[in-house]
């Protein structure tokens, strides 16, 4: 098991360190208020990107509709020139 680039032993150290700190009626208040936090950024972290990826969809359709009519300008400005003046 590897979490962070983090062994098992420790992992171990580090609980057994945080026991010793804590003590052992704090631990699971501590381990739930970080789980709660980490909780709270994945969903952050998935608004976020959520609302990224529809401002970028807003964003290309905008684009791809805007640039149609232009193209339709710049065809009619320019017709095809004639094979005879090549």
């Amino acid at each position: 098991m590897n979490i962070f680039g983090i062994g098992l032993p420790e992992m171990a150290v580090i609980f057994t360190i945080a026991l010793l700190v804590f003590g052992p009626k704090k631990l699971p208040e501590i381990g739930r208020s970080i789980g709660k936090a980490l909780r709270g950024f994945q969903d952050a972290s998935r608004d976020f990107e959520s609302e990224f990826n529809r401002e970028a969809k807003q964003l290309e359709e905008a684009v791809a509709s805007s640039s149609k009519p232009e193209t339709e300008k710049l065809a009619a400005a320019n017709p095809k020139e004639d094979s005879t003046n090549s």
